[in-house]
């Protein structure tokens, strides 16, 4: 694990504590309508099923996603059990992350990745 990849777990930490997180993948799909997400964790081992719920929305409305930690790394970093996917609602949080993960660009890395066009 990277010095990078400490940090941002320790930001997801922060952010739960002061509850500026959405988990879960029906929170995040709420958070993401509602226009508060400002970046989104997607598990690297998050089950087809939820992919399906919830990339096409992150695409759809240009949300930057990180694709980075396993659902227990993300469940361990905001004090709960293993989740597939976390939105980061607080702005300063959110800025940090994005700095740290610079290939996370609003839309395109969950397309590029699943084959989503358009």
């Amino acid at each position: 694990m990277t010095d990078d990849d400490r940090t941002a777990l320790a930001l997801l930490g922060l952010a739960a504590r002061a509850g500026g997180i959405a988990p879960g993948t029906e929170r995040v799909r709420d958070a993401v309508r509602g226009g508060r997400a400002r970046v989104a964790f997607l598990a690297t081992d998050a089950s087809p099923n939820s992919r399906d719920k919830i990339v096409p929305l992150l695409v759809k409305h240009a949300v930057p996603t990180i694709e980075r930690f396993d659902r227990s790394g993300l469940g361990a970093a905001i004090g709960k059990a293993p989740v597939s996917a976390v939105a980061v609602l607080e702005k300063g949080i959110a800025g940090r992350l994005r700095t740290l993960f610079g290939d996370a660009v609003p839309g395109d890395s969950p397309r590029r990745r699943h084959g989503l066009n358009g």
